[in-house]
C-alpha cells in the first residue's frame, strides 16, 4: 500500500514538472504571444517538409484540407503560398510546434489571441496592391476588423469575393443598410443584381464612405449617366449631392427619396408663393396629387430647354 502511494505521488510530481516546463501557448497574453512569434521568425526554423509535416496532424480537419480547394492551395500558381513556404507562409515557421505543441503558431479569426494588426500584417505581406493602399486609414481598419472577419482562405470560394454572396458578408455587420435595401424602393441588391462593392471599396479609399469614385455624385453617375449634365438649367442640390434627396441604400418612398413631395421640396423651397403651399389632403389639386411638385416641375435633375428655367420642360 505504501509503495502504491509513493508511485502515485511520484507520478503527480512528474506530471507537474512536465506541465511547468513551458507555458501552454493558449494561456499566453496577446503581447506574450506576439513576442514568442517574433522570436520564432528571428530563428527561422521552417520545416524541411513543409505542408507534409503539418498534415501529419491536421489532415483530419475538413476546414484545414479545404485550403487545397481554393487559390491559396494551388501549388501550380507561382504566387500561391502553397508554391512557396506552404502552410508556414501564413502561419509562421514551425520550430518545435510539432514536438508536444508547446510553441505557438499564427492563427486567424475571432478565436485568435493575436492582435488584429498582427493578423492583417500577414495578409498584407502579399496583398499590398493599389486596392489596399488606403487600408490603414479605412473605417474597417480603425474599427479593428481583421481580414479573416470577412474573407475565408480555407475555402473553394471566398464569400467576400463572390458577387452572389458579398452582400451577405457586408450586411452581416451593416444591418441598417440591410434593412434599407429591403425597403419598397431600393437598388436591386437583395437580388444580387448589384453589390456593395460596386459603390464602396471595403479596403478604404480617398473618398468619403470608402466610395470607389472621387465623390458621391461621380459614383451615382457611373450608372445614372443621364443625370450627369451639364445642363443649361441646373438644380443646385442635384449638382451638389445626390443624397440631399435620395437614400442610396433604400427608402419607403418612391425613387429612394428621403421624404415625399411636397415635404421634400419644401425643405428648401419655403413659403415663397405656391412653392411653399401646405397641402392638407393629398389628391385635392396639383400640389398634392400624383407626383405633387413634379406634376409641373418634372425635369428636376436639370433641363436643356430654352424655357426650362423652372425645370418644367
Amino acid at each position: 500500500m505504501q509503495r502504491l502511494f509513493t508511485k502515485l505521488c511520484c507520478g503527480v510530481i512528474a506530471l507537474f514538472c512536465v506541465t511547468a516546463q513551458a507555458t501552454p501557448w493558449d494561456k499566453l497574453s496577446s503581447d506574450q504571444l506576439e513576442q514568442q512569434l517574433t522570436k520564432k521568425f528571428e530563428q527561422g526554423l521552417y520545416s524541411p517538409k513543409g505542408a507534409d509535416t503539418c498534415l501529419m496532424c491536421h489532415k483530419k480537419s475538413e476546414q484545414v484540407m479545404a485550403i487545397f480547394d481554393g487559390v491559396h492551395g494551388n501549388m501550380s500558381h507561382s504566387e500561391s503560398p502553397m508554391a512557396g513556404l506552404q502552410c508556414e507562409a501564413c502561419h509562421g515557421p514551425m520550430g518545435k510546434h510539432n514536438r508536444g505543441g508547446k510553441e505557438p503558431m499564427i492563427s486567424f479569426g475571432e478565436d485568435s489571441k493575436l492582435s488584429v494588426s498582427a493578423q492583417n500584417s500577414v495578409c498584407q505581406g502579399c496583398h499590398n496592391d493599389t486596392e489596399q493602399m488606403a487600408w490603414h486609414n479605412s473605417s474597417h481598419n480603425l474599427a479593428d476588423i481583421s481580414c479573416a472577419d470577412c474573407h475565408q482562405v480555407h475555402a473553394a470560394k471566398d464569400p467576400a469575393l463572390d458577387r452572389l454572396t458579398v452582400n451577405d458578408t457586408c450586411t452581416s455587420c451593416h444591418t441598417r443598410e440591410k434593412a434599407d435595401m429591403n425597403k419598397r424602393s431600393a437598388h436591386p441588391m437583395k437580388w444580387n443584381e448589384m453589390t456593395c462593392i460596386d459603390c464602396h471599396n471595403p479596403h478604404g479609399s480617398m473618398s468619403e464612405s470608402a466610395l470607389v469614385k472621387p465623390s458621391l455624385n461621380d459614383t451615382c453617375y457611373s450608372c445614372h449617366a443621364e443625370k450627369r449634365g451639364p445642363f443649361l438649367w441646373e438644380h443646385a442640390p442635384v449638382t451638389e449631392d445626390c443624397s440631399a434627396c435620395h437614400n442610396p441604400h433604400g427608402s419607403v418612398n418612391e425613387d429612394l427619396l428621403n421624404s415625399r413631395a411636397p415635404q421634400l421640396c419644401q425643405q428648401c423651397h419655403i413659403d415663397d408663393g405656391h412653392a411653399g403651399r401646405v397641402v392638407a389632403q393629398g389628391g385635392q389639386n396639383a400640389f398634392g396629387a400624383g407626383k405633387s411638385c413634379l406634376n409641373c416641375h418634372n425635369q428636376i435633375h436639370g433641363s436643356n430647354h430654352p424655357a426650362g428655367s423652372s425645370l418644367q420642360r
